[in-house]
This record gives C-alpha cells, structure tokens and sequence, in this order.
C-alpha cells in the first residue's frame, strides 16, 4: 500500500468522523441500556423519563460538546491559522476579521502584534529606502541612458545568464527568440565561437570581436570582461550582414573592373604606342589590325568606365552615413531648423522611409531656400505667393527611389539658379562642402518643374528608398525590469536542481483555458499563458499569452467563463504549434501551476516534452494547511490578499500571474517549516496529492 493510499482522509474529517461515531455510539449504546432497565425494572411515569433521560445524557453530552468545541475553540482556531497564514505572506495585509469564540480575548494582542510587525517593517523600509535613495537615482539615469543607446547591449554572468538588455538589444531580436533576465545567452547566440571567447576574455577589458551567423544574418560581437567582476562580461551586437555584402558584392565587382580596365588600357596604350612607329607602305596591313583593335576595345573600355560609375554611385548610395529617415520626421527637422517658432512645411501625400544623411540633407535644403529668399528679394523667383501659404513636403514613390518634393504657390526655379547655388559652400557642415558634393555623395540632382495646374512649382530631390517598410515602432514606456545584478549570485545552471534552493530557482508559472472540463473526452485548449520567475520575483514583462484554435466548438456555457469564442480563435494556430513556442519560452525552467494535473493534461501528448519538475500550488497549500477548507484559486487569493486586475480571472495569462504571486506568498511559509530545497519541496508535494480537490480551478 503507498503513502497515498495510507494516508485516507485529511485530518480534520477523520476528527469529525470519529465524533460523530462516538456520539452515535453512545446515543446508541444509551438507547439500548434505556430499553433494557426499562424491561428490568418496569418503571413509569417520572421514574421511567428520568431512566431514559439519564441513559442518553453521555451521548447527548458528548455530542453537544463537539458542537460548542467546533463551534468556540476549533473554528476559531483555524481562523487564527488563516489569520497568522496570511500575516507571513503578507504583512502588510489588513486584517478585517479578529478572533471569535473563545479566543476572542486574543483580539487585541493579535492587532498588537500585527500593529507592531507592522511598524517594525515600515521603520526598516524607511531606512533602507533612505540608505537606497541616492543609489536609486543613480539605477534611474543609468537605466534612462541604457534605453536611449541604439547599440544593443547585453551583460551576463559567469554562467552565461543574463543580468541587463536594452531596449534595443529586444529590438535587435524582434520576431525570435527575445532576451530576458535569467536567460542563458546560448539561446540567443548558440555559436560554439562565441563561448570561446567569453571563456578567454582578458580580465582587463580587453575587447575582442567575433563574427557570428545567426538565421540569415552575420553579427559582430564586441565582447568585454568587466573590470574588478566575479567574471561577467559585456557583449554589444551590430549586424554586419549589409556590410560584408557590400565588401564582397560591390567593392569585389569594383576590384574585378578596374583590373579589366587596366588590361583594356593598357591594350590600347600599346597599340596607340605601335602606330606611333610604323611607317612606310608595307605597315598598312598591321594599322588595320591595331585600328581594328582600337576599335573593339574603345567601346569595351567605355562600357566598363560606365559600370565603374555605377558602382561607385552604389557605393555612395551604401556608405554608412546614408541611414533609413522616415519622411514625416525629416519634414518636422527641416521646419524646425527654417523657424522654430511657427510652423512653415505642411506634410501631404503617404509617408514613406528613404536613405539619406539627415544632417547633410537638411543643410542642403536649409540652404537653398534661404539662397532662393535671398534671390527673391533681388528680383528673383518667388517660392511663395502674395498670400504666404507655407511650402508643402511630399514624397512619391518611383523605382528603386523616392522624390522628395519641396512644393510652393508660385513658379519653378530656373536651373541655371539651381546651378549657381551648388557651387556653394555648407559651411554649417564638416570641410565645408559645395552643395553638389553633398547631391553627389547621395547619388543625386535637383531640378525644377511646374505642376500641371500651373499655379504650383516643386524642387525635386531624388534618393535612394529605403527597404523599412512601415511607421517607425512607438516610443514603448520603460520596461519594470531590464536589469537583475542579483542573478550573478545564484547557483550555477548545471548544478543539480534536486538541491537548489527554493529562492535560487527559474520557475514558470502557466495555465490554460479549455472549451470545457472534460479533457479526456476532447476538450481542448483555447488559451495558454504563462509568466516567468527569476530570483524569487515575477518579470512583469516577460510573458507569454496565446490563444489556441481547438479545432472544435467553443460551448457557450465555456465561453460564459474564459470570454473566447470561436470567431476569436478563428485565425489562431493549433496547438502544437503554440506548445513549441512554449517550450522554446520555458527553456530550463521549473513548471508551476494551480491544479497542476489539470494543465499538464491539456498540454500532453501533442509531440512536445515536458520533463521539467512541476510544481502545484493547490498541492502545497493543502500540505501546508490541511485542517482548512477551500484551496482553490479564489480562496487562496483571498486568504493571502492577492487582488485580480479587473478582467483577468479565468484568463490564462491572468491566473497565471496569480499562481506566482500566491507561489512568493507561500515560499515563506515553507522555508520556516526547513522546506527550502527543491527535493524537499517534490516530497511535501507528493505526500500532499489528494483526490478530494483535483478539479479545483
């Protein structure tokens, strides 16, 4: 027989059950002897009550003994426990319910201890956050700067965990698998060369760089040891893949013709050499072959100048100093550079992204319109009309390129002024170029043309369009968490997990949302959330929430609990697919959930393994308090004041984030009791499992 098997029912019901058996008994066993002094004695009247009345009093005793004990002392008490539960979870918590029956006496000691825990704790936190201020501020700059760099930057332990990313390290990795606290950087960057060199860093902060693929793309790596650090080390991160390919693309097809060049050159210098010497009649014959030579080479030694020039312009249109504009911005610099204070270019037509070097290019504009006010106010061209309305920008879409398009009520440039103004110098810009060495270095011209309409006029500039497709992404707010130095200090990974400490632990709490109960009669997922716990805290950002098509109708009555239907799960993917991405989430973590038994079905048998421990709340709690009712989820969260954002119960993501929060009201309770290991933990959960609440939600 196991130690489930053993183990009946809880406490508490084996206690009733035995009172009641008790009392029955004796009611029973008093009815009886009643009956035969009855038949021996052949009483009556009062004499016969009296007989009766004293044969059943041990049992009537012993059963309203019970009642005023449950009543008074043992009620009480379990509130008393509940009540001391939730004063170790939280300490913080109000307490609205004070002692009842015969402990009611212990109403004001116990609001004095609390009151007094309370005080303690608000004392110790003034000081630490007194102590913590200045550093505080200093984690805010520090952060505030870490989001504004566009480099992306990740620190991680000696481990290879990572302690700190920036917004836009979780850009760089947009759309796979993103960086989080905690995680191991060989998910990220699982190059074989890369943990080569983190292993030889010099402890001086030497930096050395490394070249990585990852997918399509080829990373540099700038790697650092972080000075006077117990072996943690910086990495940043650029795509080098547009690079390389300009190096071995351009640059090689500009090698290979300037060697084609020289060779043609070099052909037809020979030759012209040649004819230069000959003379006399009998030289005919071999100036016609040199002639004819010239003749074949000339061309030849053209086209490849032609396509040199292309290459170059290529290479002007790809050096690094071009980078992505999105034209609204550009539109809104160029206004604030002509007139800060009012508003004198009005934005039409669809945005778009184009390539150019933002300060050069608003130099050159900035510059021509003030060279064409000046112009106008000698007798020169207007670029407004008598009714001032501000100039228009407007970008139109061609091949390969984008017109950027500077529009007036008024007539065009002649070119010959267009002429004239490039030859001057932008002093405003870095050796003072001419403005038609910066329309060179972006490949490009300026010209003038009326509309059709003939009552507007517009300055083209073409350049180079950009592969960015879309708006730029919105300013996000700061992220709760992008840093947790303390992670350094936890075990190694690749120690055993049987003897971790609780706090030390990656843990993942989850939970799903089904079309019904019934799941081995095909109910099926519908929703999968999970959130993640790194360092005994919960990364309010690091998450995970799908919705699951389950290939079924969604009943109404399920529907009525979750809030999915099935037009909401129309376009969504199945579950296998969903269960990858999971899995890919969970990495090494610990599973956690409430009523494990119950998601961890769901989730089986679909081709993916989960064969990390898992962990129930629901277990737990029982173990932790068995003599008290009502384990499920509500109950929980009531007992140790853990509030539900509005509209998240019976959502997979919210109750997932409950079932963490109540596992760090829990945790103090096990570690008093000596539960502070993993092992320890699975043990206590196995000698907890029961039937009676295995569907609690």
């Amino acid at each position: 027989m196991t130690r489930r098997e053993r183990r009946g029912l809880p406490r508490r019901q084996r206690l009733v059950g035995l009172w009641l058996v008790l009392s029955g008994g004796s009611l029973a066993g008093g009815a009886l002897f009643a009956a035969w002094l009855d038949t021996r004695l052949g009483a009556d009247g009062w004499a016969r009550a009296v007989l009766w009345l004293g044969c059943f009093s041990g049992g009537a005793t012993l059963l309203l003994a019970g009642l005023v004990l449950e009543r008074m002392l043992f009620t009480p008490l379990r509130h008393l426990q509940a009540q001391l539960a939730r004063l170790v979870a939280s300490p913080d918590a109000h307490e609205k319910r004070p002692p009842e029956g015969w402990l009611a006496g212990l109403g004001p000691d116990l609001a004095r201890v609390q009151e007094s825990w309370q005080a303690d704790r608000t004392r110790l936190a003034d000081a630490r956050s007194e102590g913590a201020r200045e550093a505080a501020g200093t984690r805010q700059r520090l952060e505030a700067l870490l989001q504004t760099l566009h480099t992306p930057l990740l620190l991680c332990d000696r481990h290879r965990r990572i302690l700190l990313f920036n917004a836009a390290a979780e850009h760089f990795f947009d759309g796979e698998p993103a960086p989080g606290l905690g995680k191991r950087i060989d998910a990220l960057l699982p190059a074989a060369s890369l943990h080569g060199t983190l292993d030889r860093l010099p402890a001086d902060g030497t930096p050395r760089k490394v070249l990585l693929p990852r997918g399509t793309r080829w990373l540099k790596a700038t790697l650092r040891r972080v000075a006077q650090s117990d072996g943690e080390s910086l990495i940043t991160l650029e795509d080098a893949t547009h690079a390389w390919r300009t190096e071995m693309g351009v640059r090689a097809e500009l090698a290979a013709g300037l060697g084609d060049l020289r060779r043609r050159a070099a052909g037809l210098t020979g030759a012209a050499d040649a004819l230069k010497e000959l003379g006399g009649l009998e030289a005919d014959t071999l100036r016609q072959r040199l002639a004819r030579a010239i003749d074949e080479d000339g061309p030849a030694l053209g086209e490849s100048i032609a396509r040199l020039s292309r290459l170059v312009d290529d290479m002007q249109r790809q050096g690094e100093q071009l980078s992505p504009i999105w034209s609204n911005d550009f539109w809104q610099a160029l206004d604030e550079q002509l007139d800060p204070a009012q508003r004198l270019i009005t934005p039409v037509g669809m945005p778009a992204w184009f390539q150019g070097d933002a300060p050069a290019l608003i130099a050159l504009l900035d510059s021509l319109l003030h060279y064409l006010q000046a112009q106008c106010a000698a007798g020169g061209p207007a670029i407004a009309d008598a009714e001032g309305k501000p100039l228009e920008g407007e970008i139109t879409l061609g091949n390969k390129q984008v017109y950027l398009d500077l529009i007036w009520h008024g007539r065009a440039v002649p070119n010959a002024e267009l002429a004239r103004w490039q030859r001057l110098a932008l002093n405003r810009l870095p050796l003072s170029p001419t403005a038609g060495e910066v329309l060179r270095q972006h490949a490009s011209e300026m010209w003038s043309l009326a509309d059709a309409d003939g009552k507007r006029a517009r300055l083209r500039l073409p350049l180079p369009a950009s592969e960015r497709a879309g708006p730029p992404l919105q300013a996000v707010p700061p992220r709760p968490e992008f840093h947790d130095f303390g992670i350094a200090r936890l075990p190694s990974p690749d120690e055993p997990r049987a003897g971790l400490a609780l706090r030390s632990l990656e843990i993942v709490a989850f939970d799903t949302e089904t079309t019904g109960l019934a799941l081995r009669q095909g109910d099926r997922v519908v929703s999968l959330g999970a959130c993640r716990i790194v360092n005994a805290r919960v990364l309010a950002d690091d998450t995970f929430a799908r919705r699951v098509n389950p290939g079924r109708p969604i009943p109404a009555e399920s529907t009525a609990i979750h809030g999915i239907s099935d037009a909401d799960v129309s376009d969504a993917p199945p579950l296998d697919a969903v269960l990858s991405e999971f899995r890919d989430y969970l990495g090494d973590a610990v599973l956690l959930a409430h009523n494990a038994s119950f998601d961890m079905l769901a989730i089986s048998h679909q081709g993916i393994d989960f064969d990390m421990p898992v962990l129930d709340t629901l277990l737990l709690s029982r173990a932790l308090d068995e003599a008290l009712d009502g384990h499920d989820l509500d109950s929980l969260a009531a007992r140790y004041a853990i509030d539900f954002p509005p509209g998240t119960r019976h959502t997979a993501l919210g109750d997932a984030r409950v079932t963490a929060a109540l596992w760090l009201a829990l945790l103090p309770r096990l570690e008093a009791r000596g539960i502070d290991t993993l092992e320890t933990l699975l043990a206590l959960q196995a000698n907890a499992v029961d039937s009676e609440d295995a569907t609690a939600p």
